[in-house]
């Protein structure tokens, strides 16, 4: 059901569309923004650096994928030992990056935020301004109704929250069913970009859900 009275949010770090989609669904005056263009071809993206409209008046800033190669746990390994044909200089000039990055999301003049990320290793966090941990953790499957259906995946997705409530999950399975393919994902050029893809379900929960708290925060203002 469309709201009638819009949420202005940013989707930021995000070509897919698949969160924009999911808030562009209810109503709200939604925009994706990365440095990639859309897959959809949609007019409702934004694209270039984010940080550049971070004053632009948002409701909401939901970040859905930031760069995080260097800031989880799963890579920290590089910080001691560099992959061939890369420099240790390279592997902590990407981690500063990466953190500066997450940082100026996370203070974002917004009132309301959420980052997800996966883990992450001690040097990330001592090096993000204001760092608390994450607000909660959810896997696809709990959103997920249908066994056979893109959200019935195992992968652990942290939630950085500001402003926002944790998410209440809507799916129907217990976890049982739910398939690993997204960590044995095929090696190739796509491969990081088909591992951090959005699950639907998910996306629906946090517009149904996020947008409607915000929505009465705003009438209640």
């Amino acid at each position: 059901m469309e709201t009638s009275n819009p949420l202005k949010v940013l989707i930021a770090c995000e070509c897919s569309g698949t969160v924009r989609d999911a808030f562009l669904d209810l109503g709200h005056d939604a925009w994706s923004c990365d440095i990639k263009p859309d897959e959809r071809g949609s007019n409702r993206h934004l694209r270039g650096d984010v940080r550049e409209i971070l004053d632009w008046g948002w409701d909401l800033l939901m970040v859905a994928h930031p760069p995080c190669t260097r800031l989880c746990n799963s890579g920290v390994r590089w910080l001691k030992s560099p992959p061939p044909g890369r420099t240790l200089d390279e592997m902590w000039k990407e981690l500063d990056e990466g953190a500066a990055l997450f940082s100026d999301l996370w203070n974002a003049p917004i009132d309301r935020v959420a980052i997800e990320n996966p883990v992450m290793h001690r040097h990330a966090k001592e090096r993000i301004r204001n760092f608390q941990p994450q607000a909660q953790s959810v896997q696809p499957w709990q959103f997920a109704t249908d066994p056979d259906g893109p959200d019935n995946e195992k992968k652990r997705t942290c939630l950085w929250l500001r402003g926002l409530p944790p998410l209440v999950p809507t799916g129907t399975l217990d976890g049982s069913t739910a398939r690993n393919s997204v960590h044995f994902a095929s090696p190739g050029p796509d491969r990081a970009t088909e591992r951090s893809r959005f699950f639907p379900g998910i996306a629906r929960a946090m517009a149904e859900q996020w947008g409607g708290y915000a929505l009465e925060e705003t009438r209640a203002a």
